[in-house]
């Protein structure tokens, strides 16, 4: 199918033919950066900017190396020293950067609903890179393209989500994605951050993680989502640790073809040990590399196909 949308502001809007899409010509991108020179030009003379209102290490960094093997220019945006900073408003900034003839915003901030907003203000191609408790799509997109390149499907399989849901942009993305391409989708974790009603969104709750691993081909685990965190929703990352975090004994009733992951950074010792980090069943690496292409793919389909 072609790719008519000007934005990527998560997968919740997104038909199952579009994730397919975007999963297909990931495929493609994927053997772009197995070469020893990893550059194609799909988007040569386009602009990306790089708008992050937050910290970012994977994602920024995998915005970027994407952007640039496709051949574009890229620009990343210093909050600290920008005109936001003396007042200036989120979309006045990106309406004068547009100004200067770019062709794509990546935006992150800790608001929910900025990317949007952005997207209704420019003409340019707005992708959300994470915004609040939201969405944050490429890493839903690249966690799916993980375990379709593992199990070779992503209908039937059981997906375990562990942890902070209830603050994790993460969880939601992958809620939506997984359950619309076919996945039993489960969420698990202690009541306190598990959102109301988010069977609603086609999940499955439980409050074992037993329950959640048994049977499950993957295991996602969570980061705590701390600096989100309004209220004490735990008592302590001990007792946490020891209900919810993935040890040596929760391991060894996983299915041995199970795969082991996290969005990172990951909390070793809290919901994850550094051990089971470690296992051959552990793609968290594998996740970081598959973001390249992944992100490459959302690029060439919102920039590159455009007329």
């Amino acid at each position: 199918m072609t790719w008519n949308r000007k934005d990527l502001i998560g997968l919740e809007e997104l038909t199952r033919q579009e994730i397919e899409t975007i999963l297909d010509t990931a495929v493609t991108f994927k053997e772009v950066s197995s070469r020893q020179v990893k550059k194609v030009p799909p988007l040569r003379g386009k602009t990306v900017v790089n708008l992050f209102f937050e910290p970012s290490t994977r994602t920024k960094t995998s915005f970027e190396l994407a952007a640039k093997r496709l051949s574009a220019d890229v620009l990343s945006f210093e909050v600290a020293t920008s005109s936001v900073s003396k007042g200036e408003t989120i979309v006045d900034t990106a309406k004068n950067i547009e100004a200067m003839k770019v062709d794509c915003f990546i935006v992150r901030h800790s608001i929910a609903g900025v990317p949007e907003m952005i997207s209704k203000n420019v003409s340019s191609a707005v992708i959300n890179a994470g915004d609040g408790c939201h969405e944050h799509p490429t890493q839903a997109l690249l966690d799916l393209f993980t375990v379709k390149e593992n199990f070779g499907r992503i209908r039937g399989i059981k997906i375990s989500i562990i942890g902070d849901v209830l603050h994790s942009r993460v969880a939601r993305s992958n809620i939506w994605g997984f359950s619309k391409l076919g996945a039993d989708v489960w969420v698990c974790g202690p009541p306190s951050i598990i959102p109301p009603e988010i069977e609603k969104m086609g999940t499955q709750v439980t409050y074992s993680i037993e329950e959640a691993i048994e049977n499950a081909d993957v295991v996602y685990l969570l980061r705590l989502q701390k600096e989100r965190q309004r209220e004490n929703f735990l008592s302590s990352l001990k007792e946490y640790s020891a209900f919810y975090g993935l040890d040596e004994e929760k391991y060894k009733k996983i299915k041995n073809d199970a795969l082991i992951m996290h969005p990172g950074p990951m909390n070793r010792g809290i919901e994850i040990k550094s051990e089971i980090a470690e296992k051959n069943n552990a793609c968290i690496l594998e996740q970081v590399t598959n973001g390249i292409a992944v992100r490459m793919a959302v690029l060439y389909l919102t920039v590159g196909s455009r007329k």
